[in-house]
């Protein structure tokens, strides 16, 4: 069993990664390993839609996205980290889940891998940039793994997350969740042959002739 977790902070000791490491220590104890793999640092560039992906199986852009196509087909599950800028994720981690998800999307089964967001801020903010990471999985067959609060920390440095003490909580009943609800699914997976299929015979476009 394996997660892939992405830290979308270009701090990478910062607030984010403190969160992240809470999570990846305990999916550790719960016998899940994983990839940390941070995206913020790297040159990424957004979805330009031309669809090269369709004919080819990856992405026009040969970057970090295309390397990390054929991990995400044999994870388990992912993790998206990110600081709040305006409210939102980080333009860059926004960059690499538009590109990662669209030029997947014939080549990767989705269906059944688990993801969970984390976030961090300072202060507001936090609420909206979750719903926007969701938004990948929800739409993807991708079960979002809960805790017992939203799943965020607090802080302006990553010290400041050490205090706070109900974050790191929530981090590590996350990582409890995740890991129960992988091995769940491969329970069912190997006792019922596979996933449930995924009907995709309609696509409604309310603009054709």
């Amino acid at each position: 069993m394996k997660v892939l977790i992405f830290n979308g902070s270009a701090h990478i000791n910062g607030c984010t990664a403190r969160a992240l490491t809470e999570l990846e220590n305990t999916l550790h104890d719960n016998g899940v390993d994983t990839e940390l793999i941070n995206i913020a640092n790297r040159d990424i560039r957004g979805c330009i839609a031309c669809n090269h992906c369709r004919e080819h199986g990856q992405c026009v852009f040969n970057d970090i996205v295309n390397e990390t196509a054929p991990k995400f087909a044999e994870a388990d599950g992912i993790v998206v980290g990110t600081p709040v800028y305006y409210a939102h994720a980080n333009g860059q981690a926004i960059a690499f889940l538009d590109r990662l998800f669209y030029s997947t999307m014939t080549t990767v089964d989705k269906t059944m891998k688990v993801g969970a967001a984390v976030i961090s801020s300072r202060r507001a903010g936090s609420t909206s940039a979750m719903d926007e990471i969701n938004k990948y999985f929800t739409i993807s067959s991708m079960p979002v793994v809960s805790s017992t609060y939203w799943n965020k920390v607090h802080g302006f440095k990553a010290a400041d997350v050490d205090n706070d003490l109900e974050g790191l909580q929530t981090m590590r009943n996350l990582g409890r969740n995740m890991a129960f609800l992988i091995k769940a699914i491969r329970s069912q997976r190997e006792a019922n042959g596979g996933v449930p299929e995924q009907e995709r015979r309609y696509f409604t476009s309310f603009f054709d002739d």
